[in-house]
């Protein structure tokens, strides 16, 4: 569990038992009681199955898939997966490849609803980018209505494992993903994606790299020691 769970978990805790201690009735606790309740459920952080295959990027947060596109940026045109998270997910977000943390950059911003396509551009956000073996994954934490803190652990220049925990949106907010125009998605526009799990893409070149891996291994395997390796009369 993410820590602001015991924080407010505990705090209301202990304003039940001042209620109910100083009204003496425990129907003043109720209130408090299941906001507690509420607030150590939605600050959970599970443990999630890390994919392990070369060039997989996976999710870096729990929600449903709102939108697939391409869209131009200074860099070149990108594919863009944008995840809507609602209080009812989980909040903690993971880096979606290994590499280093090429840039981290916070933006201050309003707090539209993240339903709203407008957010990911005008509400407060936090902007990591991360380089991996060959290329780069940005991806933003947005706030939303609800939303009004981002917390990111890391700092820019450090490196990340596939998966890791690195921050924190609280409340309903959106994630969106910047992936090479190349890479090939394996999701799609209402499908539910996990943290650190999902797998939202991959890149091809890398696949390709991990097929060609896997088929030197294999008929390495099927030559027998001290056999010759041409042709057998």
């Amino acid at each position: 569990m993410v820590r602001d769970g015991y924080i407010y978990g505990v705090s209301l805790l202990a304003a039940a038992v001042v209620l109910a201690w100083a009204t003496g009735n425990w129907a003043w606790s109720i209130a408090p009681v299941i906001l507690a309740a509420f607030f150590l459920w939605f600050f959970r952080d599970p443990e999630r199955t890390i994919p392990s295959g070369l060039g997989l990027i996976v999710s870096p947060g729990d929600g449903l898939v709102t939108e697939t596109a391409v869209i131009a940026t200074p860099q070149g045109p990108r594919q863009r997966i944008s995840i809507f998270l609602s209080v009812f997910d989980v909040h903690v977000n993971r880096s979606p490849i290994a590499g280093v943390l090429a840039s981290v950059c916070y933006q201050k911003g309003q707090y539209l609803n993240a339903m709203n396509p407008a957010s990911a551009d005008q509400n407060e956000q936090n902007i990591v980018t991360v380089r991996g073996d060959g290329y780069e994954v940005t991806f933003k934490q947005i706030a939303g209505l609800l939303a009004r803190r981002i917390v990111f652990n890391l700092k820019e220049g450090g490196w990340v494992e596939r998966g890791q925990r690195v921050g924190l949106i609280k409340f309903g907010s959106r994630v969106n993903v910047l992936l090479p125009a190349e890479a090939e998605l394996r999701v799609k526009v209402g499908q539910r994606v996990k943290g650190g799990s999902s797998v939202l893409a991959a890149m091809a070149d890398t696949e390709l790299a991990s097929f060609v891996s896997s088929v030197k291994k294999t008929m390495s395997a099927s030559v027998q020691p001290g056999e010759p390796q041409g042709d057998r009369q």
